[in-house]
């Protein structure tokens, strides 16, 4: 006799603050997670790049060398470098374990909004108000970019890598996927200045937020709408989404000091977290559990599921 399958349990949302972390670097730009969601990078507006462990609530290391505020950054699959750009139009790779910069590359005539390694940590992408994206090889000594994207028609706000694709977003209200196996570049137009995009994380979907206080959930292949997220505040800022980890919700920062679910298929509001008076600035979700990182003003917040506990030190 065999034994019906366990039900998966339904999805649990991180709504239980852990941990406020003042980070000590003027204002925090961007909050971002390492490859396996251990430690985090938080970006300042004065110019440092800082490693934690955000469930200890551990600073591990500041990187220091940029001449203008951190805008973004970036970890890559071994842990072993980190890429950042920002206000001073450079990009920069790190050593992450002696805390050097390795490279600095500079190009883009304008500040650098997002950086994203590819898979192998080879390349760095970098997309920049200057409406280029600009490649660079992390192994040669070549000063100029390997290839330059320059399809985008005003600024850049977003650049996502997966294996063979890149997704980008930019303020001329138009989301580009390159598709680098087939050489081919596809455009959905959203038609109000996009502020964030991403895969989702079984490959089938793009996520896009822009300025009209709606996220769209679009069919990678056809460009089909799937969904419509509204609720939340973006009118604005430049601010991040998401899915959870397990795509069954849509996450949004908010410019009304919230943080917005939704549930991905009914798109109806399944949660709004109040995490402070000010705007939600950056967030990161963990790649395999229900963990959130959220930055306002000067601190990062981190929240888990009702029922998490703490390990021993951790909490």
């Amino acid at each position: 006799m065999a034994f019906p399958e366990p039900k998966p349990r339904p999805p649990e949302l991180p709504q239980k603050r852990l941990k406020t972390l003042d980070c000590g670097q003027g204002a925090v730009r961007a909050v971002r997670f390492n490859v396996d969601g251990n430690y985090c990078l938080t970006c300042g507006s004065d110019k440092t790049l800082k490693l934690w462990n955000p469930l200890r609530g551990t600073l591990l290391r500041t990187y220091s060398g940029h001449g203008y505020e951190v805008l973004d950054a970036a970890g890559s699959f071994d842990n072993s470098s980190l890429c950042s750009g920002g206000g001073d139009k450079a990009v920069v790779l790190w050593d992450v374990a002696s805390g050097q910069v390795v490279r600095k590359f500079r190009g883009h005539a304008g500040k650098v909004n997002t950086v994203q390694f590819n898979e192998e940590a080879t390349v760095i992408l970098s997309g920049s108000i200057d409406s280029s994206i600009r490649c660079w090889d992390c192994r040669s000594r070549r000063p100029e970019p390997v290839q330059t994207l320059d399809e985008a028609r005003d600024g850049v706000s977003s650049v996502k890598v997966s294996d063979h694709e890149v997704l980008t977003g930019s303020v001329d209200g138009r989301m580009r996927r390159y598709d680098l196996r087939m050489g081919q570049l596809f455009s959905d137009y959203v038609g109000s200045p996009i502020t964030c995009t991403c895969f989702s994380r079984d490959g089938q979907c793009t996520l896009v937020s822009s300025l009209d206080s709606t996220l769209r959930l679009l069919d990678k292949d056809t460009g089909e709408l799937l969904g419509e997220y509204k609720g939340h505040k973006n009118q604005e800022y430049k601010l991040d989404c998401c899915l959870s980890e397990r795509d069954t919700h849509v996450v949004s920062c908010s410019e009304d000091g919230k943080v917005f679910f939704w549930d991905l298929v009914e798109g109806a509001l399944a949660l709004a977290l109040p995490v402070g008076h000010g705007v939600v600035q950056s967030l990161a979700y963990h790649p395999t559990e229900p963990c959130l990182l959220t930055a306002m003003g000067g601190s990062i917040q981190c929240w888990r599921e009702e029922t998490y506990e703490a390990e021993d030190g951790a909490g």
